[in-house]
């Protein structure tokens, strides 16, 4: 089995796959305060209630974009599943050339992104990943990662909105009955999502005209569904697009088929 793991900002989804076939995934709380120990007791009672052992694992990758996790996960690995675990970066073979100007600045989740929806549907791409910061990246037909835009998550957007305005209380970020709100809470997730949804569409047309095409647009991550039926720009969501990327870039970097570790 191989164990892969995507340290976000916010969350750290993992899971295992045997051959492509990913068997189970996760969800944990991303704090670099945890330590080793800590993330691989969780690690191993949640593999362990799935029906499986850490001995079957053969194989490990990970993303990160918590440089202090980083290694906190690579020695979990190490301790807990007996394995040296590949780190995703832009040095690696991915199948895309990076026109980045600077690809070590590339987020290792924009490249794991990339890589995947190019080898699912090799033609023009927009992937939005919506995360703690939500991504927009332009990879061509031709396999060129061109770049994109980074803008303030759904999340911290409307948690900065709670911070700054003292008479305006939380609210769960679900869609109003209309735009038009009747009271405090349905006249806030109205601005949130519908104005959130609007930004998706305005940053994808505008990547649009830029690139002189339409492109086949993607959404990802885990505020993915929340935005995709109000954003009429997205056609596809692939919710677990990152691990089946790290799938794939763990075995394109062995150069071997998926049943290594089946």
């Amino acid at each position: 089995m191989l164990l892969a793991i995507d340290i976000g900002n916010t969350n750290i989804v993992w899971g295992i796959f045997e051959g492509t076939t990913l068997l189970a995934h996760w969800r944990l709380a991303t704090d670099p305060k945890t330590t080793t120990d800590e993330y691989g007791v969780l690690c191993l009672n949640l593999l362990t209630r799935s029906g499986r052992v850490p001995e079957q694992v053969t194989g490990a990758i990970i993303s990160s974009v918590v440089p202090a996790l980083t290694g906190t996960f690579e020695s979990m690995v190490g301790t807990y599943f007996h394995r040296t675990p590949l780190i995703v970066s832009s040095d690696m073979d991915i199948g895309l050339t990076l026109k980045y100007m600077n690809p070590k600045e590339i987020g290792s989740d924009r490249i794991v992104n990339a890589a995947a929806a190019y080898h699912k549907f090799r033609r023009d791409l927009i992937i939005v990943d919506f995360g703690t910061a939500t991504t927009f990246c332009a990879v061509t037909q031709a396999g060129e990662y061109l770049g994109g835009v980074i803008a303030p998550g759904l999340g911290i957007s409307a948690e900065a909105l709670f911070a700054r305005a003292a008479k305006l209380s939380k609210v769960e970020l679900i869609r109003p009955k209309s735009v038009i709100g009747t009271d405090t809470a349905s006249s806030i997730q109205a601005g949130v999502l519908f104005g959130y949804a609007g930004l998706v569409d305005a940053l994808v047309r505008r990547m649009e005209q830029e690139l002189g095409r339409t492109s086949y647009v993607i959404a990802t991550g885990g505020l993915a569904s929340v935005i995709a039926s109000e954003a009429t720009s997205i056609q596809k969501v692939e919710p677990l697009l990152t691990l089946e990327g790290l799938e794939l870039l763990y075995r394109r970097a062995r150069g071997a088929t998926s049943e290594m570790w089946a």
